[in-house]
């Protein structure tokens, strides 16, 4: 009973100061400094800002991005560019990496420590069978995710926090599979000035692209089991 009421203040806590966070990102309106309009106009003083102070302009950065990722807010995509445009290629991948994997994790421990227990309550039953396939398949299907990029990066992070993926799966596999969509991204970053909006840098090729490439680990886990089994009906 004391744990309960413990962790019960814990949550009340936890969701008071994401809030409070999320109000004043909008009371001051932050995100317009998360903006591509923004970005594309500060290159140059954020660009000799790194050049005179790099480890302070990566440490902070990486800290607005994993909190951006971690609440859920928008200005991802955007914090990708900006790290292409001021870091470069090589270690704009590094940083946004790190920043990416480490920000969604948390915002799946969130989604987990919040809401898990009260959606089990409401549809647990329907939960189980996705909870036994995420046990079975669940790096494959994330990895998956992570490399199409029409799926909405916050909607994974919160999703799979109402199943049971180990955190420290949820976290290496998105490393892993959100790393040729942030190349990608960071890429574009280093030219900036030629982007006039986010939806011009995936081109329909590229996203089928992503699409097969995402598809490729299922599709070869599924033909190699098909393949035993034929092969044991074939010997028994």
């Amino acid at each position: 009973m004391e744990n309960n009421k413990s962790g019960n203040i814990k949550k009340i806590v936890i969701v008071l100061v994401i809030i409070g966070l999320i109000v004043a990102f909008k009371i001051f309106n932050l995100g317009d400094y998360l903006s591509l309009s923004y970005i594309k106009e500060s290159q140059q003083n954020l660009q000799d800002l790194y050049a005179s102070n790099s480890a302070a302009v990566i440490a902070v950065y990486m800290l607005i991005y994993i909190v951006v990722t971690a609440l859920s807010l928008p200005g991802a995509a955007v914090m990708t560019l900006a790290g292409g445009a001021i870091f470069g290629f090589i270690t704009g991948l590094v940083v946004v990496s790190f920043a990416s994997s480490i920000g969604a994790t948390l915002a799946c421990f969130v989604s987990r420590f919040i809401l898990r227990d009260w959606v089990q309550g409401k549809i647990g039953d329907k939960l189980k069978t996705v909870n036994e396939g995420v046990e079975k398949e669940g790096a494959f299907y994330l990895f998956t995710l992570r490399l199409i990029p029409v799926f909405p990066f916050w909607l994974i992070n919160l999703g799979m926090g109402l199943t049971k993926m180990p955190l420290k799966t949820f976290y290496w596999v998105s490393q892993v599979g959100m790393l040729a969509g942030t190349a990608v991204f960071v890429n574009a970053g280093k030219e900036l000035g030629k982007i006039d909006s986010l939806s011009g840098i995936l081109s329909p090729g590229l996203i089928m692209s992503f699409v097969l490439l995402g598809l490729f680990p299922i599709v070869a886990k599924k033909s190699i089991a098909f393949y035993k089994n034929k092969k044991g009906l074939a010997n028994g």
